[in-house]
């Protein structure tokens, strides 16, 4: 592997791994905001039990999305200066907006609420993790609209001096098609993974009625997210075929141009498909909307932006986008069927049996797996772009790194995020093996 693959490896490793933890933060955070809202108007103890035991989960995540989003960001000046370089008024203005929101509005108002049951104001106290919950949605939006000028770069215009993008439009950055669609699409997707966490701890736990209203929770929240992932992400996929077309004829492998185009669940070859089983007529669904609509194919796009960007390869790998897409969706659709399995077989106050309880603990793997796919597709079937139509990859790396350096940098990370995986797993065993309990103090201040 030379210097790029490395460097590509390494801002891989940093993103999937930071993103393990971001969508539990958004989920575990409006379920916060909804259980201290319960609390609140019904009085009932046992939203307080639970509402502090989630917030606990929510702290351990919280802190340690935060760290490794640090990294995150820090990528784009060790690994991408070039790129940080030229389009860095473009992009940076987001990465600081949402570095601001994640540290000193979520951070503070979320130690407020931990710290101030018992001294602030009910109503008060409550608005504090109602802000913790929309600040988590809001920087997923502002760093989602920095994601969608790679996607499809807009509002930005070269400056005649430097020769750098110069911003133009904040409104129109953070309105990008590509981040209204995606923005709901990731929600979806955070709600899948954290209603899958806190099914998993509920059902591990002893028996016990604060136990069975978390898993109901959970599994309800998993079934909501299932289907807005579902609707949103046919909504991305529509947007996505408009803005970049090469990326959905990658996602199903189509060479050539196809009115009405099938939809492979399965297929082999090299390059694919030389063997498929396909549903007639859905990628043209999935992509423009109609069962006879045309979609571009791989040849042709090529040929086309061969002819407007230059000479070159513009097919990102093939397997990788087919593979990571279907998987996507597979795993996602098992997640949430899962959900429905559980929440039938424990209507009515029924008990689930014991084979679906011996894999429920496991069932945070499926939602997480899927988020991860999704980005793996989204970032692959770019390539070789960094920002679509303007710089590809190679054009937007550090000039003087060397292998040596990344394989160290990458060691290192490694390393830490090991440590870091394994000091977030314990403390998640630890608390879901505490009962459920009220805080120290379960009498709130008066409302005023």
């Amino acid at each position: 592997m030379d210097v790029l693959d490395l460097t590509r490896l390494q801002f891989a490793v940093v993103t999937i791994y930071h993103y393990f933890f971001v969508p539990l933060s958004i989920s575990l955070a409006v379920t916060c905001a909804g259980l201290e809202i319960a609390w609140q108007r019904t009085r009932n103890e046992r939203y307080l039990r639970l509402v502090t035991f989630v917030g606990k989960l929510l702290i351990v995540t919280f802190a340690v999305g935060v760290v490794t989003g640090l990294v995150q960001e820090f990528q784009f000046g060790m690994g991408w200066s070039a790129f940080a370089t030229f389009y860095g008024d473009v992009f940076g203005p987001t990465l600081a907006i949402e570095g601001m929101l994640a540290f000193f509005l979520e951070a503070t108002f979320l130690a407020l609420w931990y710290f101030g049951r018992d001294r602030l104001p009910r109503l008060l106290h409550t608005a504090t993790i109602v802000v913790v919950a929309v600040g988590t949605m809001l920087s997923a939006f502002i760093i989602l609209a920095a994601n969608s000028f790679m996607q499809n770069p807009i509002a930005y215009e070269l400056d005649p001096v430097t020769g750098r993008a110069r911003l133009t439009s904040f409104a129109d950055l953070m309105l990008n098609k590509v981040n209204l669609a995606a923005f709901p699409h990731t929600l979806s997707g955070a709600a899948m993974v954290g209603g899958a966490l806190l099914l998993a701890i509920a059902v591990w736990r002893p028996f016990s009625p604060d136990n069975r209203t978390l898993a109901k929770l959970g599994a309800w929240i998993m079934l909501a997210g299932g289907a807005a992932t579902a609707l949103t992400g046919d909504h991305l996929g529509k947007v996505i075929t408009e803005v970049q077309p090469m990326k959905m004829a990658a996602a199903e492998a189509l060479y050539a141009t196809t009115s009405g185009a099938p939809f492979s669940l399965f297929a082999t070859g090299d390059p694919l498909p030389e063997l498929s089983l396909e549903v007639p007529w859905l990628l043209s669904i999935l992509a423009k909307g109609s069962p006879g609509a045309t979609v571009e194919g791989i040849n042709d796009l090529q040929a086309r932006y061969a002819a407007e960007f230059g000479p070159g390869s513009y097919v990102p790998m093939i397997p990788v986008a087919f593979w990571s897409f279907r998987l996507m969706i597979g795993l996602g659709m098992l997640a949430a069927a899962v959900a429905a399995v559980y929440l039938w077989r424990t209507r009515r106050d029924r008990s689930a049996p014991p084979w679906l309880l011996r894999w429920l603990p496991l069932i945070p793997l499926l939602p997480t797996a899927a988020n991860s796919l999704g980005w793996i597709f989204t970032e692959t079937a770019r390539q070789p772009w960094i920002a679509f139509g303007l710089s590809t990859v190679e054009q937007g790396i550090s000039p003087t790194l060397t292998s040596a350096e990344v394989i160290a940098s990458l060691a290192g990370f490694t390393i830490v995020y090991g440590i870091l995986a394994v000091v977030w797993f314990r403390l998640v065993r630890h608390l879901a093996r505490q009962p459920s309990q009220l805080p120290e103090t379960a009498e709130p201040a008066p409302v005023y």
